[in-house]
């Protein structure tokens, strides 16, 4: 939506200036009738002459705004942006060539008879009595001989011209330079709040009081048991809330880094799964060194949990992560269990849930129409797929806890 209301505003800026470029040889030759240089009514011919060659500059600008600024506004090509503004410029000289400018747009002054205002001599005289012309170089326009010599290869007006296409084309891409500033600003701060709106879900889910309470029951049954496991669980926990707190506030992570997070938190979920689930995790290795947004896959596998496991029958959750080319590809399997064995229904993270509509308005809003994501809601089963591509980013060294 943000971006058609800055289309519609670029549009409307150049709507006004080309209907001022429209508007202002009829005010200056209006001006120029009021003075008293034109006695026979207003000069039409002239205003549409002038519209003829803005009719040309428009379209000119059409072609450009359209089918070349684009290519170096939004896809950076340089090279294929200057060939294609050269071919521009030598289709405008060749009309130019084919079209020479000086000729009333109504025919030819010369062609109408000149009268004259003596009494004594005849009413009108034609071109056959008029004085033979001046030898030497003559104007183009049929005016007096040049002194010194022919007229320059490139008449001043041809020249005039060429500098007017190239300031339509700056114009043309100042203006959009601006607008597309402008969207780059806005959906930078929407990311940005987006990306915070999810760090802070996450920050409040891993503090919840019945997800700690739950992990702190969990490790509270493994110290008289298990104290080694126990010890263990605690230090998965503490790596998962140094993830949330340290790397979910930055643009892109390492992709291993991101892997081991899901990890964690499987290894933490385990503990409370009965031994009915089956849990499968492949990520195919080794993985590129390349990044991925934080927290972005963490909605997924959780909803696994929270939907997928059975207390009393048998359940599973598959999981697995791999490259194809330049993009990662997710897929997540689970089985669905009704509310009165997970205390929710499935719809309330699989359909609409708040968490799944966050990630997928964070998607569009990093990768546009540069993703997939497939939902496919079965009766008895709930599988994701989401391809992304991977972004380069610096690998960092990864701190220890």
């Amino acid at each position: 939506m943000t971006l058609k209301r800055t289309d519609l505003k670029e549009n409307i800026v150049y709507l006004a200036l080309w209907a001022m470029m429209f508007v202002a040889p009829v005010i200056a030759i209006y001006v120029h009738a009021l003075s008293g240089e034109h006695q026979d009514g207003f000069p039409w011919g002239e205003v549409l002459g002038a519209w003829q060659l803005t009719a040309v500059f428009l379209a000119v600008f059409v072609v450009h705004n359209f089918l070349i600024a684009p290519m170096l506004i939004y896809g950076h090509r340089r090279l294929p942006y200057a060939l294609s503004v050269a071919v521009l410029l030598s289709v405008f000289v060749l009309w130019q060539c084919q079209h020479p400018e000086g000729k009333p747009f109504h025919g030819d002054e010369h062609d109408a008879p000149a009268f004259r205002d003596d009494h004594d001599g005849p009413a009108f005289h034609s071109d056959h009595d008029a004085p033979p012309p001046q030898q030497g170089w003559g104007d183009r326009r049929g005016g007096p001989p040049h002194p010194d010599g022919p007229p320059p290869m490139i008449p001043m007006e041809r020249t005039f011209s060429v500098i007017v296409f190239f300031l339509i084309l700056g114009m043309n891409l100042g203006v959009k330079y601006y607008f597309k500033s402008e969207q780059d600003h806005k959906k930078m701060e929407e990311l940005e709040r987006k990306s915070l709106e999810q760090q802070l879900a996450y920050l409040k889910y891993q503090i919840n009081p019945h997800f700690f309470m739950n992990t702190l029951n969990n490790i509270h049954a493994l110290v008289d048991i298990d104290p080694a496991k126990a010890q263990e669980t605690i230090l998965i926990l503490s790596k998962i809330m140094r993830h949330v707190l340290y790397e979910g506030d930055r643009s892109l992570i390492p992709l291993q880094r991101e892997v081991n997070f899901l990890d964690n938190y499987i290894k933490l979920m385990r503990i409370r799964c009965a031994d009915e689930v089956e849990i499968s995790v492949d990520v195919e290795q080794p993985l590129p060194d390349a990044g991925i947004p934080p927290l972005l896959l963490i909605t997924f596998v959780e909803n696994a949990f929270k939907h997928g496991i059975s207390y009393s029958r048998k359940s599973f959750i598959h999981i697995k992560m791999g490259c194809e080319g330049q993009r990662l590809r997710f897929d997540c399997r689970n089985s669905k269990v009704r509310k009165t064995e997970t205390g929710s229904t499935p719809a309330d993270g699989h359909k609409g849930g708040v968490g799944l509509a966050n990630v997928k308005q964070r998607l569009e809003l990093i990768y546009e129409n540069n993703f997939t994501l497939d939902i496919h809601d079965g009766e008895d089963t709930y599988e994701v797929t989401l391809r992304v591509p991977l972004m380069n980013v610096e690998q960092k060294k990864e701190e220890q806890p």
